[in-house]
């Protein structure tokens, strides 16, 4: 295994999931995996030793549960890539998912190759994520008309909660990526946060970003 290789490590309580997982992504050569386990106080008693670029996290797990686990990583290691693997597709979870810094969400039954491809997304600054729990996500907001950002940032924050990239979001409003940043930081000063984590649960909270355009 190459030294530059992206360490990573997998949640799930699931051994036989958790060994598929780890067989698919050690055959494609890319990614190393440094560790597997089935519960995320165990993973965490690791993390320094494992020190992860990217962990697979499932859900529901005994003891703490993978948002929780996944909130714990990102403080610990605010650039680890931590992506949601589930069999569910709830629209609350995948938002809470998010909101503890989740990079993106995948389901179980994807195939083997989805699964590798979906991880080399997230590297590249993607946030893997079927249509489906992208709308999900979109539905799961109501409109609040007291909302402080403008029509346009509300649009730039709800691709956001959909786990489009900057590029992908410039395309899609016709503007470029310095404009997305722009209408990024003028979100962060209005809901008074730092990050996308909390600009996420801050809007989510409030139903301050609309189920439609």
């Amino acid at each position: 295994m190459e030294t530059t290789s992206k360490r990573l490590l997998i949640v799930e309580d699931n051994p036989l999931i958790r060994q598929g997982f780890a067989k698919v992504i050690q055959s494609a050569g890319t990614y190393q995996v440094v560790g597997q386990y089935g519960t995320c106080e165990e993973a965490l008693r690791n993390l320094d030793a494992d020190r992860p670029d990217i962990v697979l996290m499932d859900i529901d797990l005994p003891g703490m549960n993978g948002i929780a686990g996944t909130g714990r990583i990102k403080k610990l290691r605010p650039n680890c890539i931590v992506l949601i693997i589930t069999v569910l597709e709830d629209s609350e979870k995948v938002f809470q998912s998010l909101c503890a810094g989740a990079g993106g969400y995948l389901v179980k039954n994807a195939s083997v190759g989805a699964l590798v491809t979906s991880i080399d997304e997230a590297v590249a600054g993607g946030a893997p994520m079927s249509l489906h729990i992208a709308s999900l996500v979109v539905k799961s907001f109501a409109i609040n008309h007291n909302s402080p950002l403008s029509a346009r940032e509300t649009q730039v924050l709800q691709s956001i909660a959909q786990g489009k990239t900057y590029t992908k979001i410039a395309t899609e409003l016709f503007i470029n990526k310095e404009t997305v940043r722009s209408h990024i930081r003028s979100i962060y000063h209005k809901l008074e946060v730092n990050n996308k984590s909390d600009a996420l649960r801050k809007a989510g909270d409030k139903k301050w970003l609309a189920a439609t355009p």
